[in-house]
């Protein structure tokens, strides 16, 4: 019976360690397999990040009251929120295309929208001049022009030789030139995925000129440009860099004409658009959260390697986002407050009509609609 007992100890434990061999053989056969794999991942200048400036509550604004859903079932993507204080409309691009206007009522029930004008491609960023025609950054077009009357003109498809990715915010100055980002010359819109776990700074802020027909790119080497507005004064414009969660500024006149400064960083996740309320305040969309495994992703680039491969392969990722909201800035780019939930991801602009704040997200199918006077932003700076 020893002998016995003996020789089943031993079974079992070459039997372990044999499971052991096999399991690093597969561990190893694998990692070969990835490191073979002809995506290539660089390490993020993570000594750029700056300090988290807010903390923000992860559930505090999809049970405020007065919280409305303007347009359900037709605002299906909206990104972008664009109005135009003359007629009272907003306009907004959603994912089927359309550029869509919407005639706000006090009743969320009674808001009328209307389908103005299918680009044919996917309509992002969207601003309207003082002449009342509208610009869109088309994610697939380029830099269109839609004019009062409904007629559409592509502006430009490239900047400087290199054909526009991925044209994302839009902003007009009031002497006409046209500020807009390019958040990837080489990832386009359906590869926003690929463009995060790459790593490298691929994004552009590029202006158009429509009286000499140029566009000239103004910075260049950006991690995932997105959001763009004017100051006030219009002697700069900051433009936002989602992958390094800040905003900066380059400057349009004065001592400082071309140099560019951090507006804000530290942020508490992926920044979209950002709109200036013409009150002193700006109003940032956080896309995307800096999640703990945001965090491990974007330092370690073999996790990003093996996350693409995983893509790639097997069509699957972890999901890396817990939450969404949007920021009340001052002048100075300090944070007032602002509003977040796990329910908001995806949410891409804020912009503020009369006492309300409305946000459009590549997520929902609707705008949300918050009374700001009933619920003032929650917390602020660190």
């Amino acid at each position: 019976m020893a002998n016995l007992a003996n020789t089943t100890k031993k079974s079992t434990n070459s039997w372990g360690t044999s499971l052991v061999f096999f399991a690093l053989a597969i561990l190893a056969i694998g990692v070969l397999i990835i490191q073979l794999d002809t995506f290539e991942t660089v390490a993020y200048p993570m000594h750029e990040l700056g300090k988290p400036v807010v903390v923000p509550a992860r559930k505090n604004a999809a049970s405020l009251p007065g919280l409305e859903k303007i347009g359900t079932g037709q605002l299906i993507g909206a990104e972008d929120v664009a109005y135009e204080p003359k007629t009272g409309l907003v306009y907004t691009g959603c994912g089927d295309g359309w550029i869509k206007r919407v005639t706000l009522k006090d009743s969320a029930g009674d808001t009328v929208v209307e389908n103005w004008v299918n680009t044919g491609g996917r309509p992002l960023g969207i601003a309207v001049a003082d002449s009342g025609d509208v610009f869109v950054a088309d994610a697939f077009k380029g830099l269109i022009k839609v004019s009062i009357d409904g007629k559409i003109e592509v502006l430009t498809t490239e900047a400087e030789g290199v054909k526009l990715g991925f044209p994302d915010g839009v902003v007009v100055a009031k002497n006409g030139m046209v500020y807009f980002t390019d958040g990837s010359y080489k990832y386009g819109y359906h590869e926003t995925m690929p463009c995060l776990l790459d790593g490298r700074p691929h994004g552009r802020l590029v202006s158009y000129d429509p009286l000499t027909k140029q566009t000239k790119v103004l910075a260049r080497d950006l991690y995932f440009a997105n959001g763009v507005e004017l100051s006030p004064n219009q002697d700069f414009v900051i433009f936002c860099e989602s992958f390094m969660m800040r905003c900066s500024r380059y400057y349009l006149q004065g001592e400082r004409k071309g140099s560019i400064d951090v507006f804000i960083d530290g942020l508490p996740g992926f920044p979209d658009n950002l709109r200036y309320d013409g009150e002193g305040h700006y109003w940032l969309a956080i896309a995307w959260d800096n999640s703990f495994l945001t965090q491990v992703t974007m330092r370690y680039p073999f996790v990003r390697k093996v996350i693409a491969f995983g893509l790639k392969r097997l069509q699957k990722m972890p999901t890396l986002m817990k939450f969404g909201g949007v920021m009340e800035l001052d002048l100075d780019g300090k944070p007032i407050g602002g509003y977040f939930d796990d329910t908001w991801r995806f949410t891409t602009s804020g912009f503020k009509i009369g006492e309300h704040l409305y946000l459009g997200s590549l997520g929902r199918p609707y705008f949300l609609r918050l009374n700001l006077t009933q619920n003032p932003p929650v917390g602020g700076s660190l």
